[in-house]
């Protein structure tokens, strides 16, 4: 398969969806990895190290959209990357679709395949992808209401 990593365009997001070793995990798996160009610079990763891990990087977002038979993202699309989805293309990433009409639309119309992050299931039917950010919202909850009081 051929995974697509873009770089995260979401005003603020400076995550990636994967590291170099999860890149090195999927292109020992004898997976494809194209990286968008910087796509790690948010956190601290440099192209250099996707290419050591396997990946090709590639220009532009276009390139990585359309090459990926598989896209590998942190946040939920938003409507620059809309066109770039195309049938039969499988999306990992957070969803978030209940407050988005328009994102839910465009995955049906465009035919692709989401996998959201936040309803991955283990086996004792935890939300394992959700419990560190539960973790950190719970802490920052106390320090924000310490703030205001």
């Amino acid at each position: 398969m051929i995974i697509g990593l873009p770089r995260e365009i979401k005003d603020n997001e400076y995550r990636v969806g994967l590291t170099p070793a999860g890149v090195r995990a999927l292109t020992d798996a004898n997976h494809k990895v194209v990286v968008e160009k910087n796509a790690g610079e948010g956190s601290g990763f440099e192209n250099e190290l996707y290419q050591r891990a396997g990946a090709t990087i590639l220009d532009s977002a276009d390139e990585v959209w359309a090459e990926g038979e598989m896209i590998v993202k942190v946040k939920e699309p938003i409507a620059p990357e809309y066109p770039r989805m195309r049938e039969g293309q499988l999306l990992f990433t957070y969803l978030h679709l209940a407050p988005d009409n328009e994102l839910t639309e465009q995955l049906l119309n465009r035919k692709v395949t989401g996998v959201a992050y936040e309803t991955i299931t283990d086996r004792r039917g935890t939300l394992p992808l959700l419990t560190p950010m539960s973790e950190v919202a719970g802490r920052m909850a106390i320090q924000v209401g310490a703030h205001y009081l």
